[in-house]
């Protein structure tokens, strides 16, 4: 039976995560970056200034007082908390492993084009979301494609069809690579550089040790404390955690990328040689080759920032800025400081280290694609292998905070299909899963989630594909009134009453 699950969903997999799912992705990106006038570099003064330019001001940072609403900051930090994960560690050293240093080059064009995609979810999001009976915002791409993709002339019934399977993937992948997923890495590598041989050698049942039970139950206990307290709980702890873990980790690579600062030209050279020449080591003819280099630089970049997936809208949109658009470039932010800030770190960090032969694509002695970057800090930082230790509480942290972000999705998902009452049961739910992450030896698990991550995908880019006038014509309006001072009506929701009351707390932004 396992054996039939496993091939049914590699097939899945290889088709959501293959070139047609990638193309889909890096498609819409360039289809919104083309229609707003690449809107990520013409405008990149304005939002620049109305993202980390603002970050100090109170308008930002204070908390909203508003019910059921965070600050744009919180908002941000909660997505980069879901979106900063494993992946910016281990999956960009699996993307060079694989790809070669030319996978680095291809996983920024798809941050490029996927500014511009998560910048549409968002304002979308923002423009089609409503109050459920609790008074929180709700918003995510089931809205858009029921209310949006559903005025459609005879398109309700598949807009619906579509909302619902995008809420069903998105509750099962926060039950996956949202818990199950990041707790398995969490304890893998806590374990890993923090044994207690006392506790490790203890074996409770399956060749799972009490060591590994112990740290899925402290997890457990921790995630339920934060998670069952509702959005703000997690915000105000992602707003903490979020800025910390990603200075840190970006102070230690700059460590190690200015011990080996003559080994960064040579490193940067590689990017962009091996982009359109790989080295031999990646294997097959040059078409083979430069399109495994282009595929694992996809989907790394796409896994890592979760551009076009439509999962960070749901937390973007309980932000309390009124203008979807100013919202939208909070979103274009989230990519850039997730793939061109972090994951650019990581594979500075394993190409300048020595960890990865730039020549022959060989790989430390004794390392993988998972360990690759604990053994280039180890390079640096090797008394007591504490490099390595860095690394298993960045990816604590990174992985933790993805646990609390996808919660929140998970919960919008449950919300939109069995209403805002009945929430606590998913929380329970997912709180429930998080022992079995920590206790799980077989990747299948992972597997299965990572395809209904990208299966989330599809609905989603198909409600902005086909909502894409209504982005460019909102983005118009924004750029007229805002930057052009011309005196024209603003356009904030799609539900009058909403419209109503964002016109009348405009003037406070």
């Amino acid at each position: 039976m396992l054996d039939i699950i496993t091939n049914v969903n590699d097939s899945i997999n290889g088709f959501v995560w293959g070139m047609f799912g990638l193309a889909l992705l890096i498609g819409t990106g360039i289809l919104m970056t083309v229609l707003t006038r690449v809107f990520q570099i013409s405008h990149i003064g304005h939002w620049w200034k109305n993202t980390i330019g603002s970050l100090f001001t109170k308008k930002v940072l204070s908390h909203s007082k508003e019910k059921g609403s965070i600050s744009p900051f919180q908002a941000l930090c909660t997505a980069l908390a879901a979106t900063v994960g494993t992946g910016n560690i281990a999956g960009v050293a699996a993307a060079i492993c694989i790809g070669g240093a030319g996978a680095v080059f291809w996983m920024w064009v798809a941050a490029f084009f996927g500014m511009m995609t998560n910048y549409s979810e968002n304002v979308l999001g923002m423009f089609f979301r409503r109050r459920n009976k609790n008074g929180e915002w709700s918003g995510g791409a089931m809205y858009y494609l029921a209310e949006g993709f559903g005025a459609k002339k005879g398109m309700k019934i598949p807009a619906k069809i579509l909302a619902i399977l995008f809420s069903v993937f998105t509750m099962l992948a926060a039950f996956g690579i949202g818990s199950m997923g990041q707790v398995n890495k969490i304890v893998a590598n806590v374990a890993s550089a923090f044994d207690v041989q006392a506790l490790s050698s203890i074996n409770v049942f399956g060749g799972v040790s009490l060591y590994n039970l112990l740290l899925g139950i402290v997890l457990v206990i921790l995630t339920a404390l934060i998670t069952l307290g509702g959005l703000k709980r997690i915000a105000n702890v992602a707003e903490k955690i979020v800025p910390f873990m990603v200075v840190l980790f970006v102070a230690g690579s700059l460590v190690i990328i200015g011990v080996n600062y003559d080994a960064i030209l040579p490193a940067f050279k590689a990017i962009f040689v091996n982009a359109f020449s790989p080295i031999a080591a990646v294997g097959g003819g040059v078409g083979v080759i430069i399109s495994k280099v282009m595929t694992q630089g996809f989907k790394r970049g796409v896994f890592s920032n979760e551009a076009g997936l439509g999962s960070s809208v749901m937390v973007h949109s309980n932000s309390n800025v009124k203008e979807p658009v100013k919202q939208g470039m909070w979103g274009i932010f989230e990519v850039f400081a997730d793939t061109m800030v972090v994951c650019t770190m990581t594979a500075l960090v394993v190409l300048t280290s020595g960890a990865y032969d730039l020549a022959s694509g060989a790989i430390l002695e004794g390392y993988t694609d998972a360990t690759l970057v604990g053994g280039a800090f180890n390079t640096v930082f090797s008394w007591g292998g504490i490099g390595g230790k860095f690394i298993a509480i960045a990816m604590f942290l990174f992985a933790f905070t993805t646990v609390l972000g996808w919660s929140h999705y998970g919960s919008k998902a449950w919300e939109y299909l069995f209403g805002a009452k009945s929430v606590v049961v998913f929380k329970i739910i997912h709180v429930c899963t998080i022992i079995f992450g920590a206790i799980m030896t077989s990747s299948l698990a992972w597997d299965i989630s990572d395809t209904f991550n990208g299966l989330m995908m599809f609905p989603n880019l198909i409600g902005v594909v086909v909502l894409c006038p209504l982005v460019v014509k909102i983005t118009k309006n924004y750029v007229d009134r805002r930057i052009k001072k011309k005196d024209v009506a603003p356009i904030l929701s799609y539900d009058p009453e909403i419209q109503k009351e964002m016109e009348q707390g405009l003037d406070e932004e």
